[in-house]
């Protein structure tokens, strides 16, 4: 195989991956109430669902480097891509037990993808992992953003209501598979066992990129559960209207992480970037606070921040280490304990809105948090890499 060939084939492989690291999950939300109905789901159960997911991406992330040093990266992200597949027909099928157990097992393959495609970058692409990493987060958002809205109409549509519209997106991923198998047959260094780099967990820089991936991670997935009953509550829009602003904010998303690899070209650049997109993040956040009813300047506002941060969060993994196994090592540390930080977001958020019986006080945490991202992102940008 020649050598444009087989970059085209890891790229074709890439955007594949991309399509189904966001869609499986994102039309839960859309279809919660039909679900909860169907299978007698009480609120707290159908609230464990859609956390379901995130916690898995915690548990799972921080084993996913010893395993990609015993398999391979590319041996371990096809084994993945087969894991969700799995996990898709599994949740789709009848009782409320597989619904969990899928939903738990399309969390740890898309864990195992989180985790490794930055070091998969960073070994592929060295001089070239912000584009790259904007390419895969733009795909990844486009496709989800498609899946929120189309699963509804497919579940009307298909012949089996919501489990036929949830299943369908194993179809990309046996497809993404299939692509991917091209890469098993590249050589490719497997680390003996027990010669796999460590969690770096005694480094400020590592702890550094891990708070930063952990504080963007949580306001997008307050956003995404909580967006359109803030608007709802304090703007008065309807259903129909907030849901298409929780669209504004995800399109306006996609349009920053485009961007950020013509703004962010250099150390000193994605710094400075780092910490201007936060303090935009907080200023998204601040407008939902104080002008409740500028509803679509403060969903583009915040979804700029998001967008552009988690770009900028996820190229700081890459860059910041020495090595692929190095990136591995860290984007499992980052992940691990930014996606138990996202599981918790969402809950906390709703429990200090349930306590004081307003959005003033989650609103001005929010803005509080998107502000000490702004102070780690600068610790996590300067010019070095972790031990």
């Amino acid at each position: 195989m020649g050598p444009r060939r087989s970059t085209a084939l890891l790229l074709a492989g890439i955007v594949l991956v991309a399509c189904v690291m966001r869609a499986p999950i994102t039309g839960v939300g859309s279809l919660l109430p039909t679900i909860s109905a169907d299978v007698h789901l009480g609120s707290t159960a159908a609230g464990l669902l859609t956390a379901l997911p995130l916690l898995a991406f915690a548990a799972a992330s921080g084993v996913v480097p010893r395993l990609a040093g015993r398999l391979g990266l590319r041996r371990t992200l096809f084994a993945a891509l087969l894991l969700l597949v799995a996990g898709c027909a599994l949740r789709s099928a009848p009782g409320v037990v597989p619904l969990f157990a899928g939903t738990a097992v399309l969390g740890v393959a898309i864990a195992v993808v989180n985790v490794l495609l930055p070091a998969l970058l960073r070994r592929e692409f060295p001089s070239r992992v912000a584009v790259m990493t904007s390419g895969y987060v733009v795909v990844m958002g486009l496709v989800g953003s498609v899946a929120a809205g189309a699963v509804v109409p497919l579940a009307d549509t298909l012949p089996g209501g919501w489990r036929t519209a949830l299943a369908v997106w194993g179809a990309p991923a046996l497809l993404a598979a299939a692509v991917w198998t091209a890469q098993l047959r590249r050589a490719e260094p497997v680390t003996a066992p027990g010669a796999h780099v460590r969690a770096p967990w005694r480094s400020p820089l590592a702890w550094a990129v891990t708070a930063f991936m952990g504080c963007q991670s949580v306001t997008f997935y307050v956003l995404v559960a909580w967006l359109p009953t803030v608007l709802r509550d304090r703007a008065g829009l309807g259903a129909a209207a907030a849901g298409w602003h929780l669209s504004l904010m995800q399109g306006a998303g996609v349009l920053a992480s485009l961007a950020i690899p013509f703004v962010a070209s250099s150390v000193t650049r994605s710094r400075r970037a780092s910490v201007a997109t936060s303090l935009v993040t907080a200023l998204g956040f601040l407008l939902l606070l104080v002008a409740p009813h500028q509803t679509g300047l403060a969903s583009v506002v915040v979804g700029l921040g998001g967008g552009a941060t988690v770009v900028l969060a996820l190229s700081a993994i890459s860059a910041r280490a020495a090595d692929a196994a190095g990136a591995a090592a860290l984007s499992g540390m980052a992940q691990s304990v930014g996606y138990l930080l996202a599981a918790a977001g969402p809950v906390t958020i709703g429990a200090l809105h349930a306590a004081t019986g307003s959005w003033t006080v989650p609103l001005a945490v929010l803005t509080l948090l998107a502000a000490v991202q702004a102070a780690v992102a600068w610790a996590a940008g300067r010019d070095a890499v972790v031990a």
